[in-house]
């Protein structure tokens, strides 16, 4: 990124190349950026969809956000500092057959990067929030991009029996992915309204499974409960599309054991009631990045992460939506640094795998601070 010290010269260029990729970051969780079309899908039914939109959970502790002003003219003028890495992020090569080794009666988390993972669970392969573009953009050209590869190609992937998406933004809905995943997947499951942006991307209507917070499903012997989150949606620059499919959180119960999935959330009572209600959980896939003062009720601070942890009553802390994309103006590597940290100091079981890196659920494993030394 040009110094700000730049000449006016070179000043009015930058300004507008810095606009256009606000245009599309703002699509990955401030604004959201869209094509999608059509008539409105009502959801009466739902407790969460009043006055045409979605809601959060009453939240009384709710902090504001700054105004979509305050936000948007901070990206464009303002300075960033170490969000992106110098050196690279260490990738661990996955192959068919490596995976194909894998136990098939236990079940696995493998990390592609970001929010997006690869799962193998009593032999059957998922995927949660898979994006595999090198930006997370309605634009090819423009937008975040990737620090790193992703550590398997679309092409290499094992048959998927079903993938699972937590809300509609760019940085967990991709394009090009679903594109080409619409009719190599068995299922999708997916929070209200989602549907829609699948079947505009080509994926069979009858595929997909739509929930709202607290309803459940079932597909290859896993059960998944869709579980409240504290965010928003929307794919369109233009607030018309804003809240109109639903967010959600997730619970993935395979054989005896239970793996959580936050999506993206600020934080919220919601998570002591999931806690509550399915008693714990063996694994917690917890967000833990693109976090900010101006944006603090849609994304949490690694604190608040620890904190949304415990209330779930997890067992193993496993970071997630950080390391793969610039979203906001904390370095690259503070994530990881505060939650390693605050889970030394909490006693607390850490999972910061490496890109690549298989965890395998109630198995031992050492975890390593991969990213220290790393410019």
């Amino acid at each position: 990124m040009a110094d700000d010290t730049d000449s006016q010269g070179a000043y009015l260029p930058r300004l507008l190349r810095r606009s256009a990729v606000l245009a599309t970051a703002g699509c990955a969780f401030i604004a959201g950026c869209s094509s999608a079309g059509g008539g409105e899908t009502r959801y009466d039914n739902s407790p969460q969809f009043k006055g045409g939109v979605f809601q959060n959970m009453a939240n009384p502790e709710l902090q504001p956000s700054a105004s979509a002003w305050r936000i948007w003219s901070r990206f464009i003028v303002g300075s960033k500092v170490d969000t992106v890495p110098v050196d690279p992020i260490p990738v661990r090569a996955l192959t068919p057959q490596a995976l194909d080794a894998l136990a098939a009666d236990a079940n696995h988390v493998v990390r592609l990067g970001h929010s997006s993972h690869l799962l193998k669970l009593r032999g059957k392969y998922w995927l949660i929030d898979p994006v595999f573009s090198e930006r997370v953009s309605p634009f090819t050209w423009v937008g975040p991009k990737r620090f790193h590869k992703p550590p398997i190609q679309l092409e290499q992937l094992p048959p998927i029996e079903a993938v699972i998406l937590s809300h509609d933004h760019y940085d967990h809905l991709d394009v090009s992915t679903i594109e080409y995943l619409a009719q190599r997947v068995q299922r999708y499951f997916v929070p209200l309204g989602v549907g829609a942006r699948l079947v505009e991307m080509g994926v069979p209507a009858e595929r997909v499974t739509e929930l709202d917070w607290w309803q459940g499903g079932e597909h290859a012997g896993v059960k998944l409960t869709a579980t409240p989150a504290q965010h928003f949606s929307g794919r369109a620059i233009t607030m018309n599309d804003r809240d109109r499919t639903l967010w959600a959180s997730w619970v993935v119960q395979s054989g005896d054991q239970r793996i959580f999935y936050s999506g993206d959330s600020g934080y919220f009572p919601g998570f002591k009631q999931i806690g509550e209600r399915f008693g714990g959980f063996d694994l917690a896939l917890m967000e833990n990045g693109a976090y900010d003062a101006y944006w603090p009720a849609v994304h949490m601070t690694p604190e608040q992460s620890v904190k949304a942890f415990e209330d779930l009553r997890g067992k193993v802390l496993y970071s997630v939506h950080n390391s793969t994309f610039d979203l906001a103006f904390h370095t690259w590597h503070d994530p990881l640094d505060r939650i390693a940290n605050l889970a030394e100091a909490k006693k607390i079981e850490l999972a910061t795998p490496v890109i690549g890196e298989v965890l395998t659920v109630g198995q031992a494993r050492t975890n390593v601070r991969w990213w220290s030394g790393l410019k």
